[in-house]
């Protein structure tokens, strides 16, 4: 067989992600024998007119949480509501058999609030602007 080509592109459609997210869920499943990876999103909907507004998305893997996605409008903020939608990410977490949970974020984004509600930065890796970091945080499922 001939040498594979390699390809940079900045375009991923939902066919590249499938081959390669397809190919890699294979090998992790024949690894450890099952497939429990399952999409999670925490949603925040405005009441009057009923559209998702924010919320929270992830997945579960192999014990594992991951919160790969948070956002709420300002309007939101400040209400408690960020707190709501984490506990209730964390919960289903739980739920779903969970030990541990990690995230990561900016350090002008929330850092400070995932500390508030237990989580433990270990780790943070200098990014643009200069003097900015992404911090990544975990938390013990299993201690609450």
């Amino acid at each position: 067989m001939p040498a594979p080509e390699i390809i940079v592109t900045d375009t991923v459609d939902e066919t590249i992600e499938r081959i390669i997210g397809g190919g890699l869920n294979r090998f992790n499943d024949e690894h450890v024998g099952y497939a429990d990876r399952q999409p999670l999103a925490v949603l925040v909907r405005d009441p009057l007119t009923r559209e998702i507004v924010g919320g929270a998305s992830g997945r579960s893997s192999l014990g594992l949480l991951f919160l790969d996605l948070f956002f709420l409008p300002t309007s939101a903020r400040g209400q408690g509501v960020g707190s709501d939608v984490l506990r209730r990410f964390e919960d289903e977490g739980r739920r779903r058999g969970c030990r541990s949970a990690v995230v990561y974020t900016i350090s002008f984004q929330a850092p400070e609030f995932y500390k508030r509600h237990g989580w433990t930065e270990f780790g943070k890796i200098p990014c643009d602007p200069p003097g900015t970091y992404r911090v990544f945080l975990t938390k013990d499922l299993s201690a609450d």
